[in-house]
């Protein structure tokens, strides 16, 4: 049995997790996390469980430079396990950055608040121009304020935003045709190479904000819990998440009374939605769609159906609630359900948090244009990240911020 072992730089995820008080408790649930997954989707688990620990231990050693995966090398561990697994605890490590400094710098309390660090955005001079922004339906709002925002400090700047969901993203920047690609998910290594085709570099990229992706039903709907085994009875025809059988009444879900025999009515966002092939890979377990998915061109939409439909069950991005819908508590172990709030997204606690991500092409060695450079200053400043909360997502802190500007090579 071996680690896959990768070394990191003294800036890096595991150093500045070494100077947490509460690096551990939060380690864990993300280790915990990757556990259920493995657990769901592999029958021979509990070497991986000692994997888990191992890498633990490791993880949080005196050093804090070596990142153990929690992967085994174990024949067991099939190739499509591994990978989907090892591209999520990419993104739980990058969310654990954004809050785990925070949690250093205040002491491990919490508080629904845009970091105090930040720097309250400062105008330039000579600022002009069009920008376009092509992608994620669920960034749409965001994009929106943010653009408002700008344009108040900007008046000459003229913003025009399309959001009919991430997959138009990649095709946009690799014509030309936006500067912004705004996205719900990671790039997927097709849509990178097709990038760096055309240009001979990969295509940047900023973490903008934290994302419960809620999953909603009618405001009467009395369900208190969910796991992702039970989401992946609901709405796949694949069930990989390992339930006995499909689950295709509100009495499947133990509901009693009205609501025993009443078939549930599925909400969900077409194939060019990231938020689609988000659910798909994490809630799905990479498995199939129904056929009887009612699939919405938008975010707006999916809550609306819910709304007017009482029996309905759907997804969508939490800054996108109603108070004609609530989102329900989720888990990976059954009985241990975690609201979608900031608090459970930044701790690892909710199993669906994600970033919000902009994509933008940027030429090595080269400045970013000044119009872009100051719309992602606007973006990574206080008044950028009060817009963020006002929406309904989740800040992220100075140092993510910090860490993402340099990347572009914005001072």
């Amino acid at each position: 049995m071996h680690f896959i072992i990768f070394y990191s730089s003294p800036h890096t995820f595991l150093t500045i997790l070494s100077h947490c008080m509460v690096n551990l408790n939060i380690l864990r649930s993300y280790v915990e996390h990757l556990v259920s997954l493995f657990v769901s989707s592999v029958p021979d688990f509990m070497t991986k469980r000692d994997c888990c620990v191992a890498a633990l231990l490791a993880m949080t050693g005196p050093s804090g430079v070596i990142a153990g995966e929690a992967i085994c090398s174990d024949k067991n561990v099939r190739p499509d396990v591994r990978k989907p697994v090892l591209r999520r605890w990419e993104v739980l490590k990058k969310i654990l950055l954004a809050v785990c400094i925070g949690l250093c710098v205040s002491g491990g309390a919490f508080a629904m608040e845009v970091d105090a660090q930040l720097p309250a955005y400062k105008p330039v001079s000579g600022i002009s121009g069009n920008l376009k922004s092509i992608g994620s339906d669920t960034l749409n709002n965001l994009m929106t304020l943010w653009s408002e925002g700008f344009k108040a400090t900007y008046p000459a700047v003229k913003i025009a935003i399309e959001g009919k969901g991430s997959s138009t993203a990649p095709p946009a920047l690799i014509e030309g045709t936006a500067q912004f690609g705004p996205m719900s998910r990671e790039m997927k290594s097709k849509e990178i190479d097709d990038f760096e085709k055309k240009f001979g570099y990969k295509p940047s990229v900023i973490r903008t904000a934290v994302d419960s992706l809620a999953v909603f039903v009618h405001k009467d709907n009395p369900i208190k819990c969910l796991t992702l085994k039970q989401l992946d009875a609901i709405f796949s025809k694949s069930r990989k998440g390992g339930a006995a059988k499909d689950a295709k009444t509100w009495g499947d879900l133990g509901l009693t009374g009205e609501w025993a025999d009443k078939p549930i009515s599925l909400y969900g966002r077409n194939s060019a939605s990231g938020t689609y092939g988000f659910f798909k890979e994490v809630a799905l377990f990479h498995g199939d769609y129904k056929d009887g998915v009612k699939e919405q061109p938008g975010s707006s939409a999916v809550v609306q159906g819910i709304a007017s439909d009482k029996y309905a069950i759907g997804y969508s991005g939490i800054g996108y609630k109603t108070a004609d819908v609530k989102a329900v508590p989720l888990g990976v172990q059954e009985g241990k359900c975690f609201e979608a709030d900031a608090e459970n997204a930044y701790a690892g606690d909710y199993p669906l948090a994600r970033f919000l991500y902009i994509y933008f092409n940027k030429k090595p060695q080269q400045n970013l244009d000044p119009l872009m450079t100051e719309f992602i200053k606007y973006v990574f400043s206080k008044e950028g990240q009060l817009v963020v909360i006002k929406d309904g997502f989740y800040p992220v802190s100075k140092a993510l911020a910090d860490e993402d500007m340099k990347s572009a090579g914005i001072k």
